[in-house]
């Protein structure tokens, strides 16, 4: 069987956000790490290079795949900044068209910058994602 590709990883966040180029989006990582960090009540952990996780969860499909994954957490890209909900923004519609401008893939919400959402809602939606998570599979501190 296969391992997922995103692994956590033994690197300080702290250090990996002192890091983040350019500047503003050093700043909006550090703003993104302390709302997940109250809202989740989880410290956080590295997955693969540029992911901030926080919290775990173990799934097994049907097809027999299984895994761990980081339950939320974000990413800040160059291009954007990532925000990971599991298992998908689905059933978060409401939530979302309060949330300002923003892209969505899957399971990922696109940020260009933080001033263009409201950091109130981000907050509610990292909550009812954790939430949604936690009724298909147990959610842990990573």
């Amino acid at each position: 069987m296969t391992k997922n590709k995103t692994q956590p990883r033994s690197i300080s966040v702290i250090d990996f956000i002192a890091e983040v180029q350019p500047e503003r989006r050093r700043k909006e990582a550090a703003q993104l790490d302390e709302m997940f960090r109250k809202t989740t009540g989880y410290d956080p952990v590295m997955w693969g290079t540029s992911i901030v996780g926080y919290g775990r969860y173990h799934y097994v499909y049907a097809s027999g795949r299984e895994g761990d994954f980081l339950a939320t957490g974000f990413s800040p890209r160059k291009a954007a900044l990532s925000i990971y909900i599991m298992p998908g923004y689905a059933d978060f519609t409401s939530i979302l068209q309060r949330l300002g401008k923003h892209k969505l893939g899957k399971s990922c919400l696109y940020i260009n910058k933080l001033e263009d959402v409201d950091m109130g809602v981000l907050t509610e939606l990292v909550r009812a994602g954790l939430d949604e998570l936690a009724t298909h599979w147990p959610v842990h501190p990573a």
